[in-house]
């Protein structure tokens, strides 16, 4: 014989009331059946559980033991139920798996993050920051929940939907020859020594097809794995960039590197991914609330546009 929930719940009863009739009454239940199910009970425990007086039913210490463990119990499965409604009236809560590509996982989904906490403080999220590849891969193998990445999606179990612009600026450091220039060339470029990001990076990508579209060939001086390490070469002046402009705007107002005007076309769409026909949780669509609501050029049907696909 196990146990069950429903015999802590009349164990619970009758401590309460301290009648099996009672009990009976409070759950609906014949006095026969609270009976039973309180001679099982007894019958799991290693002792008695009450002391007889008559009618009355007195927990004894070793009921009172396990009436403060079965409330806890109890507490916690009415807890679950709630979840599995998915009771609007309950505070939001729980632990969201997000990643973000590493210009918007830098530079975006912090303030995201911050604002999301703030209106729902018993939630919690954890973000993992890869390049685009590597994010789409963890989105897809189930290590996350939702995704924001800055490159294409080629995967067939993901959907995306766009989720705000963005633009690639080529960049120098503050001493570069380039720097004077109200324009580059398309034979600058090709000659120039490129400070790049890693194979998989959303923002390689798109510098690599805006050059191919312009047909200009170019050698790769430099290649690393963050943005970071990419703007301090580019301050070093061991080469030129193309980064995004969100991960650029401060040094360039600081002057500590400089926009160059380009004939490329770098403007790009940041998008969101989500694997294909997973169900939108009331927690996630509170995520791409607050997602949507930050920049008032975003669109506020994120969570019909994405969570219907």
């Amino acid at each position: 014989m196990s146990l069950s929930i429903r015999q802590l719940e009349i164990f619970e009863k009758i401590a309460a009331t301290g009648s099996v009739t009672k009990a009976g009454e409070k759950l609906f239940l014949t006095q026969s059946a609270v009976s039973m199910a309180l001679s099982q009970l007894e019958q799991l425990s290693a002792a008695p559980l009450f002391e007889r007086c008559g009618r009355r039913l007195i927990l004894n210490d070793h009921g009172r033991l396990l009436l403060n463990e079965s409330r806890k119990i109890l507490q916690a499965v009415k807890h679950v139920e709630l979840l599995l409604q998915g009771n609007g009236e309950q505070e939001l809560a729980g632990d969201l798996l997000v990643g973000g590509s590493t210009t918007i996982g830098n530079y975006l989904l912090p303030v995201i993050l911050g604002a999301f906490a703030r209106k729902h403080p018993k939630t919690r999220v954890e973000l993992q920051v890869g390049n685009t590849q590597q994010v789409a891969d963890w989105l897809e193998a189930g290590e996350l929940d939702i995704a924001f990445v800055e490159g294409p999606c080629h995967s067939r179990c993901l959907v995306s939907v766009h989720w705000r612009d963005d633009e690639l600026v080529v960049i120098a450091g503050k001493d570069h020859p380039w720097a004077s220039e109200k324009m580059v060339a398309p034979a600058m470029l090709a000659t120039a020594p490129w400070i790049v990001r890693e194979k998989g990076s959303g923002t390689r990508e798109v510098f690599e097809d805006a050059m191919e579209k312009a047909g200009i060939s170019y050698s790769i001086h430099l290649e690393f794995g963050h943005t970071e390490a990419i703007k301090n070469g580019v301050s070093a002046e061991l080469g030129v960039g193309c980064l995004s402009r969100l991960a650029v705007q401060r040094e360039i107002e600081h002057g500590l590197l400089v926009e160059v005007a380009s004939p490329l076309m770098l403007k790009r769409s940041l998008t969101l991914l989500k694997r294909r026909k997973s169900y939108c949780t009331t927690l996630l669509k509170a995520f791409l609330e607050v997602s949507g609501s930050l920049w008032e050029d975003q669109p506020n049907d994120l969570i019909s546009s994405l969570c219907h696909q």
